[in-house]
């Protein structure tokens, strides 16, 4: 049971630390509140967007544990670690562009409706 306790320890001081350091992650949690919250309301893809904030949120992580390890490998300018950092920002681009953009297609229809629009 120790061992237990100390992997959700080491993954609440992950999150703890992306919290702290990364603007991004804690701009993608307000989002997913705010989508969450949204489709409460209106009823309709929760399970949907929880998943979309699963997808986004886990690339953020990995991102940042990803940019720490190409730091620490890498103190200084590389390419390689340029183009390992940008591509795992990329991968975080992406998953938000397009889980903004499925959130819409789900969520928009049904609040047109409850606006009367």
């Amino acid at each position: 049971m120790r061992g237990l306790r100390a992997s959700f320890a080491y993954a609440f001081a992950g999150l703890r630390y992306a919290w702290k350091s990364q603007r991004n992650f804690r701009l993608e949690c307000y989002a997913g509140a705010m989508a969450l919250g949204l489709s409460l309301w209106l009823g309709v893809g929760v399970v949907e967007v929880l998943l979309l904030i699963l997808v986004v949120l886990s690339l953020e992580l990995l991102n940042t544990a990803l940019e720490a390890v190409v730091d620490l490998s890498s103190p200084t300018y590389h390419p390689l670690a340029k183009a390992a950092k940008d591509t795992a920002a990329a991968a975080v681009l992406v998953s938000s562009v397009l889980s903004a953009t499925i959130g819409a297609v789900l969520l928009l229809p049904a609040l047109r409706q409850r606006l009367g629009l």
